[in-house]
């Protein structure tokens, strides 16, 4: 992105957008990764069909599906099993799984289709080749799956109201790319697929394909236990069926070890507002629509079903505001959106804030679409040699003051420490001075490392404030990594998370909605401040609705009327 070309929009500050507790109240926006590839396949009209579809009586066996995108064709492939209930879990430590799952380069033969029957169940455990892209595996939902293919099988369909609560027939635990056990790299997925050369595009393919063999799977399972009363389930009921997820720690590292791409992605986010503001037009139409968006998302939020107190009151309190604000405008039209975005920043929570930048920046896909192109980049770190010791001081004080304010001295801040579980290399809490392994904790201490690599640089400019980084560099290799980081971040409009990850109180939880935030994701129901349940693609087009009109409008999903999913019980 020409950062020079947007120099004149008012973007957003950095140590407000940076802030960790506004991080973690983002909600999904037009350019999230699911958005964009629902976009491309339905506008580009992927065809994605049968190649194999070997199912027994109780829906488990193997499954192919081939997608033809304008470029190319990939396979995804898709073993049933069967597994114990009581094997049935979130955690990543599971080693059985009702479906495992690959997306492949090609079509996939005899040879290659039986190499993959011996090691995608495996998944961790088992070796693949660079033809897979994306590992994955997904369990039934416990409440729902039964529920849903006993109805069928009755002649009726399922409940709305049940579906509204547990909005999913499968949730998944993993997607795995980038080059893991023996598959694709980042590097030669971009290079050889464009299809998927945007960030996570492939691991999203595969959720959304993960998605439609659930209902598929459903509707034939029902169909054989029943063949003389089993109904298809009905196309609004499918397209109000997503795929849910189970997101732990693991997801956090990553936003703390690529700086450079999550200053990228906040920086579009924020680029896609500020053209709204300064750009959008502030007609009484945009006025009627911003209504309807805000009374949807306030159903939206007041349609998720979590048992987390907290998050339950978060979405009662963010949906009476989002309720309070449509009113406003109903009487009294903002004057412009910055005049709405300033009144609301003064007076709601950062989660309702976020939720009308969101709902903003939907009514203007002519003036943001373009930057879907801008989400990626390649990441490099490099080290300044020649810089003096007195420049590198002045740029930690100008763009990390925030780190250098952190108190050290207090032993709550750094009660925390992360550190990689010997069952799956998966990130973890401990408590310092607690729990065992701290000396083999997670690097994930930037503020900390700021500071010390600062106080070594002062002690030492006092003396030669000439010198320059690479003398300072070979006599202090500790600092080396920190610094590279700094040089190369104060680079960027927006930089590193502003906060103390090994705090008492850190919360992951709010790096974790970032993240799922940009994924595309709603509905979050935490579990605890360590992982959260969610739910991938609820609302989205079917692989039936391709080629067929597309309203790109299934952002903040709600329940269809029982009269519409009756209407399209018989569509299929």
């Amino acid at each position: 992105m020409n950062k020079l070309a947007e120099a004149v929009l008012p973007l957003r500050t950095a140590d407000r957008v940076m802030n960790l507790e506004r991080l973690g109240s983002l909600h999904p926006f037009r350019l999230s990764f699911m958005r964009t590839l629902v976009r491309n396949i339905m506008q580009q009209q992927w065809r994605i069909t049968h190649r194999r579809f070997d199912l027994d009586a109780e829906g488990y066996g193997t499954a192919i599906y081939e997608i033809e995108t304008p470029n190319e064709l990939f396979s995804f492939v898709v073993f049933a099993h069967f597994i114990d209930d009581s094997l049935r879990s979130d955690r990543v430590i599971a080693d059985e799984w009702d479906m495992t799952v690959t997306l492949c380069e090609g079509q996939v033969d005899d040879e290659h289709l039986s190499m993959l029957r011996a090691n995608v169940p495996l998944q961790e455990q088992g070796r693949i080749d660079s033809r897979s892209i994306v590992l994955s595996r997904a369990n039934k939902s416990v409440r729902n799956f039964e529920y849903v293919v006993g109805e069928l099988a009755a002649g009726r369909q399922p409940a709305l109201a049940n579906i509204a609560k547990v909005g999913y027939l499968y949730r998944t635990t993993a997607a795995y790319g980038s080059g893991k056990f023996g598959m694709a790299t980042w590097q030669k997925v971009a290079q050889n697929h464009p299809d998927l050369a945007r960030p996570f595009a492939a691991e999203m393919l595969s959720c959304y394909l993960i998605r439609q063999f659930s209902l598929e799977q459903a509707d034939h399972i029902a169909r054989h236990r029943a063949p003389t009363t089993a109904v298809v389930m009905a196309t609004e009921i499918k397209r109000y069926f997503g795929i849910g997820n189970a997101t732990g720690l693991g997801m956090a590292p990553y936003l703390t070890n690529h700086p450079l791409l999550v200053s990228r992605w906040i920086e579009v986010r924020e680029t896609a507002l500020a053209r709204v503001v300064a750009n959008g037009e502030n007609g009484a139409d945009y006025h009627r629509e911003l209504g309807r968006l805000l009374h949807r998302a306030q159903q939206h939020l007041l349609e998720i079903d979590t048992d987390n107190t907290q998050q339950q009151q978060c979405n009662t309190k963010t949906a009476d505001e989002l309720g309070r604000i449509a009113s406003s405008l109903a009487r009294q039209p903002a004057e412009s959106w910055k005049t709405l975005i300033d009144s609301v920043a003064n007076t709601y929570t950062m989660e309702t804030q976020e939720v009308l930048n969101s709902l903003l920046m939907e009514m203007y896909p002519e003036l943001i679409d373009d930057l879907e192109k801008d989400m990626s980049l390649v990441e490099d770190y490099q080290l300044d040699p020649q810089q003096t010791l007195t420049d590198a001081i002045k740029v930690i004080e100008d763009r990390y003051s925030w780190a250098l304010a952190i108190d050290f001295d207090l032993a709550a801040s750094q009660e925390t420490f992360w550190y990689r579980s010997e069952e799956k290399m998966e990130p973890r809490l401990g408590v310092r001075g607690i729990d065992p392994g701290c000396e083999k904790s997670i690097d994930i201490a930037l503020a900390f490392n700021i500071r010390r690599c600062y106080e070594q640089l002062v002690a030492e400019q006092k003396d030669a404030p000439q010198r320059s980084i690479a003398e300072f560099a070979l006599v202090h290799p500790q600092h080396r990594s920190v610094l590279r980081r700094i040089q190369t971040m104060s680079a960027t409009f927006y930089g590193d998370i502003q906060a103390n990850l090994v705090d008492a109180e850190v919360q992951p939880m709010h790096l974790l909605r970032c993240k799922l935030s940009f994924f595309g994701v709603s509905k979050f129901d935490p579990k605890s401040r360590l992982w959260v349940r969610n739910t991938m693609f609820q609302g989205a087009p079917l692989t039936s609705d391709i080629g067929a009109e597309f309203k790109d409008d299934w952002y903040f999903p709600i329940m269809p009327s029982a009269s519409s999913a009756n209407d399209g019980a018989n569509a299929d």
